[in-house]
This record gives structure tokens, sequence and C-alpha cells, in this order.
């Protein structure tokens, strides 16, 4: 038995809680942006992934126009700070409905550093730091998807493994649920992806 919920049929916005509650868990993009006149911006977003590997594009939506969204038409620049389990008290102070015009780093304390490629500065703290340059934005409803072609990745040394990507434990990332929830690191399952199978006569 099923209880089925149709979109067309409830009142705006209501479906918005059943969907996160049920797409989980997801990865956290806290991209940090740099308005036209210099004020970095700190946003985190929860509808994050990978567009394509060649070239490396990576996609973020922002659901109705907000400060991260503007300063990426203004600029062309973003950058996608990984999120942390260490860092989701921030993370989520920095959802806040901020004054347009006010940096969530400066509010909040958060440490940043320059970034190899972009204008927009990288969390300190983030093992992870993709820099991007805009590659396209898409209008979907009520959102916008936010494409970035992949300009630099900047991993923390320390966050590598022996094979020279980025450790799963080492980074430790943080998801959303739905409702409050936040997920945190799951424990890991080694599994090698199959060969082609073997055919018979």
């Amino acid at each position: 038995m099923r209880t089925v919920f149709d979109p067309s049929e409830m009142p705006p916005g209501g479906f918005y809680p059943l969907l996160t509650a049920s797409v989980v868990p997801r990865p956290i993009a806290w991209v940090s942006t740099v308005s036209a006149d210099g004020v970095a911006n700190l946003a985190p977003y929860s509808f994050f992934s990978v567009s394509s590997s060649n070239p490396p594009v990576v996609q973020f939506t922002s659901v109705g126009r907000k400060d991260s969204l503007r300063n990426i038409e203004a600029t062309g620049e973003f950058v996608i700070n990984v999120a942390t389990d260490a860092m989701v008290e921030q993370i989520n102070a920095s959802s806040a409905g901020y004054e347009h015009g006010v940096s969530e780093l400066e509010e909040l304390g958060i440490a940043s550093e320059h970034s190899e490629k972009v204008a927009p500065p990288r969390v300190a703290d983030s093992p992870i730091a993709i820099e991007a340059t805009l590659h396209r934005i898409v209008e979907v409803g009520d959102s916008f998807v936010v494409m970035g072609r992949v300009v630099a990745l900047a991993v923390r040394t320390d966050a590598l493994a022996g094979d020279g990507l980025p450790s799963f434990a080492a980074v430790a990332p943080a998801s959303r649920l739905g409702r409050n929830e936040w997920g945190l690191p799951p424990e890991v399952r080694l599994l090698d992806r199959p060969g082609r199978p073997a055919t018979t006569d």
C-alpha cells in the first residue's frame, strides 16, 4: 500500500517539503560569490550535482532569485565549498535571510582565503573548493539551475588519500535531509563496478 501525492492537487509550496524529504541525502554546495561592488556572499544550496565531466561542469539550483544568483549573473564567477560535518552550525547560520549587501563571512566570522582563478573567496576550513565560471543559467519553474565550468579544484593536502583523490573520511561531508534534519557522513561500503556480462551461446 502507498500514499500517493499529486503536486497539482497541493497548495503552492506544499510539495516542496515532501520532495526534499524524499530526495535524500543531498550534498550541500556552500556557494561563495562577490557582488559587483565587492561584497562577499556565502549561502548553502542542497540542490547540487555534477553536470558534465568533460568539460567539467558543476551545478546548483537557486529556488527563487537570491544574492548568490544575482552576484553570479553580475560577475560570472563562484566557488562551491564542500560542506562538512564540523561546519554544520556555520552552514546553517549562513542560510538566514541577511539583508542585501551584508557579508555572511564577516557577520559569522567565517575565515576565508583567496581563490586561485576567480574573485570570490574560498572558505578556509572547507577541505574542497571548486572554483567555477558561469557556463549557463537555466530557468525551471520557480528556480534557476546555475551551471559553472570548473577552472580549479583546490583540495586541502591532508584530505587527499594515497591515490591522489579526496578521502571521504577526511572530508566528512554533511548533507541535507527533510525538515530540519541534517545527514552526517555515512558508513562507506566498497563495491567494484562489474565488467561486461559474459555472453553464452
